[in-house]
Order: C-alpha cells, then sequence, then structure tokens
C-alpha cells in the first residue's frame, strides 16, 4: 500500500511540473504601416496575459542609428499600431504595479540600459508618444541574444515565480522579470 501510495503521488508530482505555461504566437495580418504584427499570450501563475505588436525588420539598419530605439527618445516598441498588453489579473513589473486591463508598452533607451513604460493609453499608433499618459516605468535588464533575429520579437517567459518579458531586436535583448497579484 506504501508502494502504490508513493507512487501516486510522484506520478502527481510529474504530472504538476510538466504543465507550464507556454506562450502561444499568432502572426496576424500586416499593419498599416506595413510591418508584420504578432500576438504572444501565455498564462502565468492564474493570468492570461497578451501582447499584441508590430514586427519591425532591421534590413541591415542598425537600432539606435538607422532605426528606432534612439537613446533617450520613448519607443513604440514595435511597428505601426501602439503595442499593447491586455493582463486579466494585476502584474508587477520591479516596483512598477500595473492593474488588471489594457496598456500600451513603450521603451526608453538610457545610458545603455532600457525602460519599460506601461501607458494608460490603451490603443492607437504608436506615435507620438502619449505624454502624461504614464502608468510607470521600471529598469530593465540588457542582455545579448544567441542568435540575433531580423524581426523585432516579444516573448513571455514562465519563471519559478511569476515570468519574464523578454524584448529581443537585432543582438539586443531587453528582459523584466514580473510577478502576479
Amino acid at each position: 500500500m506504501r508502494k502504490l501510495t508513493l507512487a501516486a503521488v510522484v506520478a502527481t508530482a510529474a504530472i504538476g511540473i510538466s504543465v507550464s505555461a507556454q506562450q502561444k504566437v499568432t502572426e496576424l495580418p500586416m499593419g498599416k504601416g506595413g510591418s508584420g504584427r504578432a500576438k504572444v499570450e501565455a498564462v502565468i501563475d492564474g493570468a492570461n496575459i497578451s501582447i499584441d505588436y508590430g514586427r519591425p525588420a532591421l534590413k541591415g539598419r542598425v537600432p539606435g542609428k538607422d532605426i528606432d530605439p534612439y537613446e533617450g527618445k520613448e519607443w513604440r516598441t514595435g511597428a505601426d499600431a501602439q503595442t499593447t498588453l491586455v493582463t486579466d489579473r494585476p502584474l508587477t513589473f520591479g516596483t512598477l504595479k500595473v492593474p488588471a486591463g489594457t496598456f500600451g508598452i513603450h521603451t526608453i533607451p538610457q545610458g545603455g540600459t532600457w525602460q519599460l513604460i506601461i501607458s494608460k493609453r490603451d490603443k492607437g499608433w504608436g506615435v507620438p508618444y502619449p505624454e502624461g499618459m504614464d502608468v510607470g516605468r521600471a529598469p530593465m535588464t540588457m542582455g545579448k541574444v544567441q542568435k540575433a533575429d531580423e524581426r523585432f520579437t516579444i516573448s513571455i517567459e514562465d519563471a519559478a515565480k511569476g515570468g519574464v518579458l523578454h524584448m529581443d531586436w537585432g543582438q539586443t535583448r531587453a528582459s523584466i522579470p514580473f510577478t502576479v497579484g
């Protein structure tokens, strides 16, 4: 009986471990400005999170020199229409608390790092930046991707507690962990 109970506990634990958050990426119709669009969705600690964004291509251009993002200038964080975050549960990025709802995502490179900007504006064209509508800002961690991607890419990674939002552009990766609740 003891062996059967232990086997049941081990099997239940294995099933629980194998059920983890996986992101779903959907390619969307081309944006009005001509860039591809995508939607990334994930369930992290019970929160349904989606990000709809434009995917500009480098086409030989260098970010910060020939194409956004430029140092000290807010960026729509993608192309064409505003990048949009939808969450059905509150999220916390660093010290930035974001309630459930729909928000704009922008970033700004400053001094070798990026700041994540969450905006109260829930839809619209990506420019101009909606001054005075920030929910708040939080610093992101900078790194390099193993293989440069021609197109800007946003991903959501599951973590032991919460998740990590990644933004890859060329060889640059800007990341920020977040928690739910």
